[in-house]
This record gives C-alpha cells, sequence and structure tokens, in this order.
C-alpha cells in the first residue's frame, strides 16, 4: 500500500509509515532498515514540534494539525497525520506535482483507517496543553511583546501575515512583532530550534545528505506556519492566516523580508538583543 504512491505518483521517491513515539511500521522498496528508523525518528520528533506551533498561527481551540512540509534545495518532505498515533511520510523530487502527491497519502490514509481507527488529523492543542499555554501569563502577557527594530515595520505589507519571531544562530529569541507576548515568543522559539534540527535530519529522505534546507510549512486548520533561513545561522518563523496566498507569502519572506532584516545595522542588532 505504501509503494502505491512511488508507483503512482511521478517523482515520488519513498513513503514510510510509524508511530507517534519514531517506530516504523512500513516502508515503500527500496530502504534500508537503518535509514527507515532514522527518518521514523526524525518525523516523530517533527510532528510533535509542529503540533507545538498551533498557538503561534492563532488561539482557535478546536484547530487542528493538517500536515508539515520541508522543502530542500533536491526534493521536498511531505508529513501527514494517519490515524491515531500513526503518521506518513513521504519523499519527492523537486518537480513533483504536489496536489498529486497529496492526494495519494490522504487515500492512502483513508485506506488504512479500519486498521489505524481515527481520522488523519492531529489535535494541534495537544502539545500545548501539556507543555503549557504560550501567551498566557509571564512578562509581557496582555500585548506586550519583545520588540526588535523594524521587525513590525517589515511585515506591515506582508499580506496575511500574524506574528513573527527571529532567532538568533543560537537558537534564542532576537525579537518579536510586539503582538505576540513573552512566553508565546520563548515556546514559539524553542519548538522552531527543534523543527529546525529535525527538518535537517530528513534531507537524506528527500534523497541527498546534509543539502540545502529552504524551508518548513506547517499548515493548521486555521493558519500557516513557515520558518526559514535568515542568514549567518538565523531563524525566521513567520505565521500566517488561513486564506493566505502562500506561494506570495513564502516570496515574500525570501525575497523582500529577509534581506531587510539581514541588511539591519549592527547596532541596531546589538540594541535588540538588549
Amino acid at each position: 500500500m505504501l509503494q502505491d504512491i512511488v508507483d503512482n505518483v511521478p517523482k515520488a521517491t519513498h513513503a514510510v509509515l510509524l508511530s507517534a513515539d519514531g517506530i516504523p511500521r512500513g516502508a515503500s522498496a527500496g530502504m534500508d532498515r537503518s535509514a527507515v528508523e532514522t527518518i521514523s525518528a526524525a518525523m516523530s520528533g517533527m510532528q510533535s514540534l509542529s503540533r507545538a506551533a498551533a498557538k503561534f498561527a492563532g488561539s482557535e481551540p478546536d484547530a487542528t494539525w493538517e500536515q508539515t512540509i520541508i522543502e530542500f534545495s533536491h526534493g521536498w518532505v511531505f508529513l501527514i497525520g494517519a490515524g491515531q498515533g500513526a503518521y506518513l511520510a513521504a519523499a519527492a523530487e523537486p518537480d513533483v506535482d504536489m496536489g498529486a502527491i497529496s492526494f495519494r497519502m490522504h487515500r492512502l490514509v483513508a485506506r488504512l483507517g479500519n486498521n489505524l481507527t481515527t481520522p488523519p488529523r492531529v489535535n494541534a492543542d495537544g502539545w500545548s496543553e501539556r507543555g503549557g499555554r504560550g501567551g498566557d501569563r509571564g512578562p509581557g502577557a496582555g500585548g506586550h511583546g519583545i520588540a526588535i527594530a523594524d521587525l513590525d515595520a517589515v511585515f506591515t505589507d506582508v499580506r496575511g501575515a500574524r506574528h513573527a519571531v527571529l532567532l538568533g544562530s543560537d537558537g534564542l529569541p532576537r525579537g518579536a512583532t510586539t503582538s505576540m507576548s513573552r512566553d508565546l515568543v520563548d515556546t514559539i522559539a524553542a519548538a522552531m530550534q527543534g523543527l529546525h534540527a529535525y527538518s535537517r535530519a530528513t534531507s537524506s529522505f528527500a534523497g541527498v545528505q546534509d543539502a540545502l534546507w529552504r524551508q518548513t510549512v506547517i499548515e493548521f486548520s486555521h493558519g500557516w506556519v513557515f520558518l526559514v533561513p535568515a542568514g549567518n545561522g538565523a531563524l525566521l518563523a513567520a505565521a500566517a492566516e488561513p486564506d493566505t496566498d502562500i506561494a506570495e507569502f513564502a516570496t515574500r519572506l525570501h525575497e523582500t523580508v529577509v534581506p531587510q532584516l539581514s541588511a539591519q545595522p549592527a547596532a541596531s542588532r546589538e540594541a535588540s538583543r538588549r
């Protein structure tokens, strides 16, 4: 059944079914056991941290995590829920038809449904209940965020943008849009650092070890979260409204926002750290 994705979607290369705790439950042909185990472990961490970012996309109580997509210079990795405690990951070449692979993955989940018992959606709030609700308490609650010079300004004209957090090369938050509380900034910074590490760990699944990572995109029922490189080891996380044109949003991040942040004067960057 997993081979169906590879055989019927041009440019699809691999598929793996895994449990929530990272145990492989099946894989398409051509993958050795060590690779399957490594990818399963990385995907387990990826889905957990993806759900941790739910509050970043918005505060809707019934929000659900839909999928996580990782883009590399040489290909794509897709991750969706596949029932209670199960997840389906697939890899593809750069020019894959994204609609076709998404259709096949969700169709496979529907076929697996009788065995996996639940619909392919995971409560996006699950991690937050265990790890704390970002933005509900602590310094900065009530809308007083930790601002970085010009970060609000550079997002003013980005259609659909909700929030943004800039992480330094050490993984610590260097600033955020002022709509965010300190608790939420700290929670998202920790989740994004982990997502970046897990994203890079999946590069071999997409085809080339240690290839160029371009972005990680998480889709929720109530919005989107983007994680992109921001130069010199820094990371930029941005949340968008659910009806945002994601291709346009990603282009603005890479071609407009990141260059503006990279060009920020050194004195301003130092001030933002303080």
